[in-house]
């Protein structure tokens, strides 16, 4: 029997021009042999192309702004609990990844209570003393110096329907407790995630290979690529709001983007 998985994708602002990149290798490539939802936050106009694919759940979301876009992206998953309790897998995806091969059953947890991550492709060879784990004691996300083994990236991460909603609801209150003492972690949704591994006693470890930077040289297999920003605006452009402002930039990186991927043999 074929299981069911939720991909939960957030493309606010200016990030809906990764949504096809990211879809269609998905598509081809993501557990193949498994029924897959995409849930999709938005504040963008659906594209005509994927008003025809039944698997595409479109939810509005508008911009919040830098960091809240990545730091409150637990609450838009929450706001959706009662859906996503109804599938056997959940996995978060960031905007600009692409995938580039056949990605299986490894990436599956074990069992009912383990949560899958991905080691940071950054941090993977560092000591433990060069993590960016968060160092302020007041917050939520805050690591001593005797914990932590291995730096996890926020952009991939997933689990039984049972484990990530429990993470959804963990980390979701972890961040409202911040919040409400004026506190923002270091480096946001991925400061708590590696609090919540350190304390959580199951999991699956994915190597950088599924989270490899486009055009880094890394000792993986490429199997799913971080698209470069600065080839698509960079992180100014992607996430300001004025859209008048940055109406002909914009134009001219979709047009960039548009013509790397036609090489790239991705649509």
């Amino acid at each position: 029997m074929k299981k069911n998985t939720a991909i939960l994708y957030i493309c606010t602002g200016k990030y809906i021009i990764f949504l096809k990149s990211f879809y269609n290798s998905a598509k081809k490539y993501l557990l193949k042999h498994h029924n897959i939802t995409y849930f999709v936050f938005t504040d963008a106009p659906i594209p005509k192309a994927f008003k025809k694919h039944n698997n595409l759940i479109f939810i509005p979301q508008k911009q919040l702004g830098w960091p809240h876009d990545t730091l409150n992206r637990f609450d838009l998953f929450y706001s959706i609990r009662e859906k996503l309790e109804k599938y056997d897998y959940i996995y978060f995806f960031n905007a600009n990844l692409r995938i580039n091969c056949e990605i299986g059953d490894e990436i599956l947890p074990e069992n009912e209570n383990q949560i899958v991550v991905c080691k940071h492709p950054g941090y993977f060879h560092k000591k433990r003393q060069d993590f960016p784990y968060e160092n302020n004691i007041n917050s939520a996300a805050y690591v001593p110096d005797n914990k932590g083994e291995f730096y996890f990236a926020g952009g991939l991460n997933g689990g039984t329907s049972t484990s990530y909603i429990k993470l959804i609801n963990n980390l979701r209150t972890a961040i409202l407790d911040d919040s409400s003492r004026n506190i923002i972690a270091k480096w946001h949704d991925e400061s708590h995630l590696n609090r919540y591994v350190i304390d959580h006693e199951s999991v699956k470890t994915l190597s950088p290979a599924y989270l490899y930077p486009e055009g880094a040289k890394l000792p993986f297999e490429n199997k799913i690529t971080i698209l470069n920003k600065k080839y698509y605006g960079g992180h100014s452009l992607l996430r300001n709001q004025n859209k008048k402002q940055y109406s002909l930039k914009y134009f001219k990186y979709k047009t960039i983007y548009l013509i790397r991927n036609y090489f790239s043999n991705i649509f």
